[in-house]
């Protein structure tokens, strides 16, 4: 025999009666493409902005900006590396900025950097602080970087 159990007008019902969702799965679908639209706009636009004071940085070594030492002095024309690293600099920086092959620049860049570091701001002292080598050394992770998420797009 089995029991039943007869439920009077008074008593509250112990099962919960299932909510509206207001987070479904369309709304859920939603703010991820939202969330990830936003996530590559603003990498497309870090991407950018580093390659504007990239670009910035490589036009130093022609004598713009004030040049290498502040009162517009170029680094002398051919010479290794100073002068091909700006070349290499200013190229790789408009291809940043294009979004051209925007992996493959970074990655150059990043090793450009790091010989830059290592080549001449290592050998004055050991840290970046002490070397003047901190911009390098962030130019050469932040490529690294831009190189392993990729370029970001400006479109929906």
């Amino acid at each position: 025999m089995t029991a039943t159990r007869q439920s009077t007008p008074d008593q509250t019902s112990t099962v919960p009666a299932t909510p509206a969702r207001p987070n479904g799965v369309v709304e859920r679908v939603r703010a991820a493409a939202t969330s990830q639209r936003t996530t590559q706009l603003v990498i497309a636009a870090f991407r950018v902005v580093v390659a504007f004071l990239f670009g910035c940085h490589a036009l130093v070594g022609f004598g713009f900006l004030g040049g290498i030492d502040g009162q517009g002095t170029a680094v002398e024309f051919g010479s290794w590396p100073g002068w091909w690293g700006s070349v290499i600099q200013l190229i790789g920086a408009t291809l940043l900025l294009l979004g051209v092959r925007t992996r493959t620049t970074a990655i150059a860049l990043s090793g450009v950097m790091a010989y830059a570091y290592f080549t001449v701001h290592q050998s004055m002292a050991l840290l970046p602080l002490h070397n003047m080598g901190e911009p390098a050394a962030l130019y050469c992770w932040i490529f690294l970087l831009i190189a392993a998420i990729g370029p970001g797009r400006f479109r929906r």
